[in-house]
C-alpha cells in the first residue's frame, strides 16, 4: 500500500490529532477498572463515603471527557475518510481519462465502475473504522493485558497464554479473508457488466426476445455473487465465536483460580472484579477486532484494485513539441505496421501514404481490413507497433498531445451523445462556442432544419445515449460536434452511413468548401467515388491508391467493389 501513503500525508495533522483522542479514550477505558477496585476495596468493602465519592466522581469526569473526546474523534476520522476517499476517486478518474485503448483493453468498463464505487466505499468504511476503533482494539487488549498483570501477574498470566494463540489465528483468518473478498469483487465486476450491457442494449433484447435468456444470465451472475459473497462472510465470521470461546474459558479459569487465593487471603476482591473487568474488555477488543479485520480484508482486496488503476503504465505520453506544419504534406504513414497488445499477426502492415493539406481522402476497404485502426492512429488512441506517422514534417510522438488532438475532428462510427440538451452536446467540443456558431455547425451538417423544427429547438433534451433521435440524427449531430471544433483534419468513421443519399450530397458539398483536410471512411460508392483519392486497404495493406477512374482501370478489387453496390 504504497501509494496509500501521499493520500494520508495530506491529513497528517487530522489524523494525529484523531489518533490523541482515541489514546485518551483508551486511557480513560484502561483507568476505570483500576479505580473501580479501589473504591470496592477502599470504599465499599470499608464503608468510606470520602472514598467512595472521590473515586466516583473521578470516574464520573473521565467518563464524561472521553465521552467529549469520542464524537470529535468521530468527526474528524469521517473527514479524513471522506477526504481521502474523495481524492482516490479523482485521482483513478483523472488516470482513466489518460488511459489509451490498450490499457481499456485491460481494465473492462465494468469493473472500472466498481473500483470507482464499490471498491472505493469498501476502502473508505476501513479508513473511517481505522481512526475510530481499528487501532484502538489492539491498543485496548495489550494494555488491559498489562494493567492486569500490574493488578496480580498470576491470575494474568492466563490471558497472557491466550493472546499469541489468538493472534495466529486472525493472521491465517486474515490471509484467506483478502483471497475471499478478491473473488467477491471479481464476481460483482461480472454482476455489473452484465447490467450495463443489457442497459445499453435493452432495444436490441426486446427485439430480438431474449429476455428470458439475459434474465437467466443476470440470475446465474448474482447467484454466483451471493454465494461466494454468503461464504466469505460465514468463513470471517467464524472469528467471533472462537474469540469468546477461548475468553469465556479464561475468565472462567481466572474466577476458579481466584476463589482459593480468596479463601487464602492472598488478593482482594476489587483485585479480582479488575482482573474480570479487564479480561471483559480484552473479549470485547478482540471480538470488536475479529469485525475489524473482516472489513480489512475487504478493504485490502479493494485497494489493491484500485492499486492496478493507480499505477497502470501509460502507454501513450504527450510529446514536448508545438505543431509546425511547413509544408503541404499534412499526414504521412511512413512504412507503418501495427499489433494489437494480445496478438501475433499484424492489423496494419507496412502502411504508407500521405494526405496533403485540403485533400479529402477517402477509405475503403471489406470489414477487418483495418480502417478504423489506421485512423485511431492518427490521433494516437494507439502509437504504431513499427513506423512512424508524421503530422507535417514532424514525427506524431513528439507532440504535445492536447493540441494534436485540438486539430483534430473525429466522428466514429458509432453516433455517441451525452445526456443533456442538443446545445450541450454540439458544445462539447467546443464549449466556448457562441450560438452563432453552433447554428452555423448545425446549417453545415444539415441538422438545422430538424432542430429549428423541434418545440425546444436547441434546449431538446437528449436522453442517455440519444435513443430520442434517429440514426441519422445522431449522425448529423455528431459532425455537428467536430465541425464546430474548426478542425484542420477532419475524420469521418463511416459517419455517414445512416443519411439519404440527397442529404449526404449537400454534406459532401459543404465539406468540399470548406478550408479543412477531410479522411473519409466509407463503403458507399456515391460518395468515395467524390474524393479526391482513394486508398484501398485489404487485409491490413495498401492494395491500391488513386482516383476513382484510375483504380477502375488499375485494381480488380476495387472494380468487384463498385460492382457490387451496382
Amino acid at each position: 500500500m504504497k501509494t496509500l501513503r501521499p493520500y494520508l500525508s495530506r491529513y497528517r495533522l487530522i489524523i494525529v490529532l484523531a489518533l490523541s483522542l482515541m489514546l485518551f479514550e483508551l486511557v480513560v477505558e484502561l483507568a476505570s477498572p483500576l479505580l473501580l477496585a479501589r473504591l470496592i476495596d477502599d470504599g465499599i468493602l470499608t464503608e468510606d463515603l470520602t472514598v467512595i465519592t472521590y473515586y466516583g466522581l473521578i470516574m464520573i469526569v473521565l467518563s464524561v471527557l472521553g465521552f467529549i473526546g469520542g464524537i470529535i474523534n468521530s468527526f474528524l476520522s469521517a473527514h479524513v475518510a471522506q477526504s481521502v476517499s474523495f481524492d482516490l476517486r479523482q485521482d483513478a478518474f483523472r488516470q482513466i481519462m489518460n488511459f489509451s485503448n490498450k490499457n481499456h483493453h485491460r481494465f473492462p468498463a465494468s469493473s472500472l465502475v466498481t473500483r470507482l464505487t464499490n471498491d472505493i466505499h469498501q476502502f473508505h468504511r476501513f479508513l473511517f473504522m481505522s481512526l475510530r476503533i481499528a487501532a484502538r482494539a489492539p491498543l485496548l487488549i495489550i494494555g488491559s493485558a498489562f494493567m492486569a498483570i500490574r493488578v496480580d501477574g498470576e491470575l494474568a498470566l492466563i490471558l497472557v497464554i491466550a493472546m499469541p494463540l489468538l493472534v495466529l489465528f486472525f493472521i491465517w483468518l486474515i490471509k484467506k479473508g483478502v483471497q475471499s473478498f478478491r473473488i467477491v469483487q471479481r464476481a460483482l465486476d461480472r454482476v455489473n457488466l452484465i447490467m450495463r450491457e443489457n442497459l445499453a442494449h435493452m432495444r436490441l433484447i426486446k427485439a430480438f426476445l431474449r429476455h428470458s435468456f439475459e434474465t437467466s444470465r443476470f440470475h446465474d451472475a448474482s447467484d454466483v455473487l451471493k454465494d461466494r459473497t454468503i461464504r466469505t462472510l460465514r468463513f470471517m465470521e467464524m472469528g467471533t465465536p472462537v474469540v469468546l470461546f477461548f475468553m469465556n474459558l479464561s475468565i472462567i479459569v481466572i474466577l476458579f483460580l481466584a476463589r482459593g487465593r480468596l479463601e487464602a487471603g492472598t488478593i482482594e476482591v476489587g483485585e479480582v472484579v479488575a482482573i474480570v473487568n479487564y479480561a471483559t474488555r480484552m473479549m470485547y477488543a478482540i471480538s470488536l477486532l475479529s469485525f475489524i479485520l473482516m472489513a480489512f480484508s475487504r478493504a485490502r482486496a479493494s485497494y489493491s484494485r484500485m492499486e492496478d488503476v493507480l499505477t497502470e503504465p501509460i502507454d501513450i505520453l504527450s510529446g514536448e513539441k508545438d505543431i509546425q506544419v511547413t509544408d503541404e504534406n499534412l499526414i504521412h504513414f511512413d512504412h507503418v505496421s501495427f499489433y494489437y497488445h494480445d496478438q501475433d499477426y499484424p492489423v496494419l502492415k507496412n502502411i504508407e501514404f500521405t494526405i496533403q493539406k485540403h485533400e479529402t481522402v477517402a477509405l475503403i476497404g471489406s470489414t477487418g481490413s483495418g480502417k478504423s485502426t489506421l485512423i485511431e492512429l492518427i490521433s494516437r488512441l494507439y502509437d504504431p507497433t513499427e513506423g512512424t506517422i508524421y503530422y507535417g514534417d514532424q514525427p506524431l510522438h513528439t507532440l504535445k498531445l492536447d493540441e494534436l488532438r485540438s486539430r483534430i475532428g473525429y466522428v466514429p462510427q458509432e453516433s455517441q451523445l451525452f445526456s443533456g440538451t442538443i446545445r450541450e452536446n454540439i458544445r462539447f467540443a467546443s464549449p466556448d462556442a457562441t450560438d452563432e456558431m453552433i447554428k452555423k455547425a448545425c446549417r453545415d451538417a444539415q441538422i438545422a432544419e430538424t432542430i429549428e423544427a423541434l418545440p425546444d429547438q436547441y434546449d431538446t433534451h437528449v436522453t442517455q445515449r440519444g435513443v430520442n433521435l434517429s440514426g441519422g440524427q445522431k449522425q448529423r449531430l455528431a459532425i455537428a460536434r467536430a465541425f464546430i471544433s474548426n478542425p484542420e483534419l477532419l475524420i469521418l468513421d463511416d459517419a455517414t452511413s445512416a443519411l439519404d443519399l440527397k442529404t449526404e450530397k449537400k454534406l459532401l458539398d459543404v465539406l468540399a468548401s470548406l478550408d479543412v483536410t477531410v479522411l473519409l471512411v466509407t463503403q458507399k460508392v456515391s460518395t468515395f467515388t467524390l474524393a479526391d483519392r482513394i486508398i484501398l486497404l485489404d487485409k491490413g495493406e495498401i492494395k491500391a491508391t488513386g482516383t476513382h477512374q484510375s483504380l477502375q482501370e488499375e485494381s480488380k478489387i476495387y472494380r468487384q467493389i463498385v460492382k457490387s453496390q451496382s
